[in-house]
């Protein structure tokens, strides 16, 4: 019966936990940087404009002082405005300055068009009238100016001179963009050195990561480096203990499983040979005894296939296994053990495709991969329906499909682990295998560089698919060799 499954929700994270701890302090590098800079930045913006305005303005006050007194040596009430206009174009003023003169209550501007007394503000001509000199800046005609009176109390006359400030403003602009260039670059820099920095403090916790990594995929001998820093070494010292003390107990539990096995053959061969008596007799029981007899022979059965998969195991745990590989083409191996664990009653299915396929393998030991398949469908599905094989890129897939119960989606890594038979797993009655049917399975398929899984079936009708994925030997064609040899011979 199907069942229908609620997906599993997915946890929200806060932002900062879905940034990597490298990705994370790359930033903080760049942020830092970047802060660094912009203040850096502003304040070197901001006291070199006031530096350069003081500057310029103190050379700009300075001149029109200086242009006061000159004034002062030729005016004469006598003068007529053409020589006054004469007067003030000999000034030697600042680069695009402009001075105006009031005398005898008459405006007079070098160049009425650019700079003329109504571009001076109302507030620095009474400053002036006053007889207090003053600056103000202003903006002429879209420009940047600044504006210098002096009264000249002694002729009753009152001096003004506007200097751009333009160039100044460009000035400033340039080195604005230059800042804002060295601060992107200074950004940029520091995300490039967290960026380093990361890779090197992160470097020892990824070195712990591959260890543990390599441990659990079964190199217990693997260790972290100790003497090369002082503050990493209390980290090391520990995992190479919590490794060695695993290490042990491994191969302890692998050493007790291993000699329990080696012992338990004797006296299992004492009672094969015991029981063997019995059958022989087996007319002469009644039916009691019969009854008794089929179970202990089942029993029997069951108990020798459990030391033989623990010999196996323990083989595994302890290193011992020995792969005699060969190169054999897929299909016809699967073909041939197929019709001998079956006896051709399971299909085998495959494209043409795939006839000329290779694998490199230990066919003793693949055999036992597809026994135990056979035998796990036959077991808790009824038997297999049938065994495909295809293609899919550098690997080729074995699958056996039976019509069972199918696999529960959260069991479906579990029934690898030894002694997992799932929630399909039958009781002791109906049931004599042991879980460590498919553990064998996984430990055999991994040994050849591949691996298994169970599925649904593909074509959607209910039971499982248990698929094994091995590499592809690429195979160089005749042609092709000839060629290859041609060439290096040449050469």
């Amino acid at each position: 019966m199907a069942t229908t499954k609620t997906p599993p929700r997915t946890k929200q994270y806060p932002l900062r936990h879905r940034f990597g701890l490298r990705a994370r302090l790359t930033i903080a590098y760049a942020l830092g940087a970047a802060l660094l800079a912009a203040v850096m930045s502003l304040v070197t913006f901001g006291l070199t404009r006031e530096n350069l305005l003081k500057q310029q303005e103190e050379a700009i006050v300075s001149q029109a002082f200086r242009n006061v007194n000159t004034i002062s040596e030729q005016l004469d009430a006598d003068l007529e405005p053409q020589a006054v206009e004469n007067i003030l174009g000999s000034l030697p003023t600042p680069e695009g300055a402009q001075p105006v003169l009031l005398y005898g209550g008459q405006w007079t501007a070098l160049n009425a068009l650019k700079f003329s007394q109504s571009d001076i503000p109302e507030a620095l001509k009474a400053s002036v009238a006053d007889q207090q000199p003053g600056k103000m800046r202003v903006t002429v005609k879209g420009e940047p100016v600044l504006v210098v009176g002096v009264p000249m109390q002694a002729l009753g006359a009152e001096y003004y001179e506007g200097a751009p400030l333009t160039e100044l403003d460009r000035t400033l602009e340039g080195l604005a963009i230059s800042l804002l260039g060295a601060s992107v670059l200074t950004t940029i820099a520091g995300g490039l050195i967290g960026f380093w920095a990361a890779q090197k403090v992160f470097a020892p916790i990824l070195e712990v990561g591959h260890a543990a990594e390599a441990i659990a995929g079964g190199r217990l001998d693997t260790r972290l480096p100790v003497g090369n820093d002082p503050d990493l070494d209390k980290i090391a010292r520990p995992f190479n203990e919590m490794a060695g003390a695993l290490e042990d107990r491994i191969e302890r539990d692998a050493r007790f499983a291993s000699e329990v096995s080696h012992e338990l053959r004797s006296p299992l061969m004492t009672l094969a040979a015991s029981l063997e008596v019995l059958e022989n007799a087996r007319a002469e029981l009644p039916e009691r005894a019969r009854t008794a007899l089929d179970l202990l022979s089942a029993d029997l059965d069951r108990f020798q296939q459990l030391v033989e998969d623990l010999l196996e195991i323990s083989r595994f745990d302890v290193g011992a296994i020995k792969l005699h590989l060969e190169e054999v083409l897929v299909a016809e191996m699967v073909i041939q053990a197929v019709s001998v664990l079956s006896g051709s009653a399971v299909p085998v299915r495959y494209d043409e495709a795939v006839s000329d396929v290779m694998v490199r393998v230990d066919k003793r030991r693949f055999v036992r991969v597809l026994a135990n398949l056979l035998d796990n469908a036959e077991r808790y599905a009824g038997g297999a329906t049938a065994v495909t094989i295809e293609r899919v890129g550098t690997h080729v897939r074995i699958g056996v499909e039976d019509r069972g119960p199918g696999v529960a989606e959260e069991e479906r890594e579990l029934i690898f682990d030894r002694f997992s038979r799932g929630s399909e797993g039958g009781n002791r009655s109906s049931d004599s295998g042991v879980g460590l049917g498919l553990a064998l399975v996984d430990e055999h398929v991994r040994l050849h560089g591949g691996r298994v899984w169970v599925e649904d079936r593909p074509d959607g009708e209910p039971g499982a698919r248990f698929v094994v994925e091995l590499p592809v030997v690429e195979v160089v064609p005749p042609a092709a060799a000839q060629v290859t040899e041609q060439v290096g011979a040449a050469s």
